[in-house]
This record gives structure tokens, C-alpha cells and sequence, in this order.
């Protein structure tokens, strides 16, 4: 009589799944280019749609945001790329958010640093929209990272969408604002979005040299 599978193997198992998802969802962006969907002209009703569903599956799949956020506003400009760039980081991660829940909290343990485990559980099942708010707000937190971490904790999805929206928006209207702009480097839009992304990049370095200064000092 065979043995029943060991409740060990169910936490890798559902972790590879999730796994697979993501280079699903890499790979598919070979087939379908946010970009390129819009400056290939679709048609009008499937366009702004196809475009937000691919941006979508761009932030789940770890593709860079910056890059997404300009092309929206290059190719956009602002009225439009910055709403459709918030609405399609949003919806990428709350995917990311209910996959990191469907699967479980054992699955999601080996992309989560254990120390900071038990911490961003508490502090996000006692005051979730605003520990997403500021997960979202501060420099240099991976985006995906906070997604995983969120599902790891309590928090409701209502406030965890609610709170990305919001957070998001400052730093995404910056590179879209910056690609709206691209063509006039001299004008003050693109010099103030300019600004405030290098200071972005500043203040994610420092977060970086801080994080690992304490990295070494617990060793």
C-alpha cells in the first residue's frame, strides 16, 4: 500500500506553483507588449483595455514599473497614462495579492525574510490600510515583496487595494509625467519629474545602505 504524500511537500508544492505562474506570466509578455499594443494603434474599444490587462500582468510579473509608467505617459500622456498606470498597478498587485492568499502562508515563507515575518503581520492585521499606505509611500520596499508580505499577514483585501491605489500614485505620476514630457527636457514638468524621481532613487539608496548596516550589525 502506498504511502500518502508527506503535509511537508504541500507547502513546496503550491510555492513552485506560484512559481510558475510568475514565469507564466513573464512569458507571456514575449506575446503581448504593453507598449506595443499602443503604438501599434488596436482597436479603440479593446485598446485602453488590453493595455491596463497587460500592465497588469507586467507588475505580477516583476517587470520593472518605471518603465511601464513612461511608456504610458509617452504614449498616453498624462490624462490618460497616469489613471490607466494606477489602475494597472493596482489590479497587478491585487492578483498578486489573492495568489500569495489562494496558496498559503507556508508557500510564501521562503520569499519573505523570517525576521520580518512576525512584525509586518502584526502591523498589518492591526492597521492595514495604513501600514500599505506607507509600504507604498517609502523609497526603496520591493513592490512585489509588499504584495507577498500583505497576503503573508491579516489584512482585508478591501483596504490593501484601497491603500495601493493611493500610495502608488505619487511615484507613478513622476515617470509618466517624465515620459509626457520626454520630448521638452527643458520644460518645468519634465524638470520637476526629473527631480523628484532622482530623489526617489536617493532616498531608496539610503533605505538600501540603512537595511544593510542592520543587516550586518544583527549577524
Amino acid at each position: 500500500m502506498s504511502e500518502a504524500p508527506r503535509p511537508a511537500r504541500a507547502p513546496r508544492l503550491r510555492l513552485a506553483l506560484l512559481l510558475a505562474v510568475l514565469a507564466a506570466a513573464a512569458g507571456s509578455l514575449l506575446l503581448w507588449d504593453p507598449t506595443q499594443l499602443l503604438a501599434a494603434g488596436a482597436p479603440g474599444l479593446w485598446r485602453l483595455p488590453a493595455f491596463l490587462a497587460v500592465y497588469a500582468l507586467a507588475t505580477l510579473a516583476f517587470v520593472p514599473k518605471p518603465a511601464l509608467n513612461a511608456a504610458a505617459g509617452l504614449l498616453l500622456g498624462v490624462g490618460q497614462g497616469l489613471p490607466l498606470a494606477v489602475a494597472g498597478t493596482t489590479l497587478g498587485a491585487v492578483v498578486a495579492f489573492g495568489l500569495g492568499r489562494a496558496l498559503g502562508r507556508d508557500a510564501l515563507r521562503p520569499l519573505l525574510k523570517a525576521r520580518a515575518l512576525a512584525a509586518l503581520d502584526r502591523r498589518l492585521t492591526e492597521q492595514g490600510f495604513r501600514s500599505v499606505l506607507l509600504l507604498r509611500l517609502i523609497p526603496g520596499i520591493p513592490f512585489q515583496a509588499a504584495n507577498y508580505g500583505a497576503a503573508f499577514s491579516g489584512v482585508r483585501a478591501a483596504p490593501f487595494a484601497a491603500a495601493t491605489a493611493l500610495g502608488v500614485v505619487p511615484g507613478t505620476a513622476a515617470y509618466v509625467v517624465a515620459g509626457a514630457s520626454a520630448d521638452s527636457p527643458g520644460s518645468p514638468a519634465f524638470l520637476v519629474s526629473a527631480s523628484v524621481i532622482a530623489l526617489m532613487g536617493a532616498l531608496s539608496l539610503a533605505s538600501l545602505w540603512r537595511s544593510s548596516r542592520r543587516s550586518r550589525a544583527l549577524a
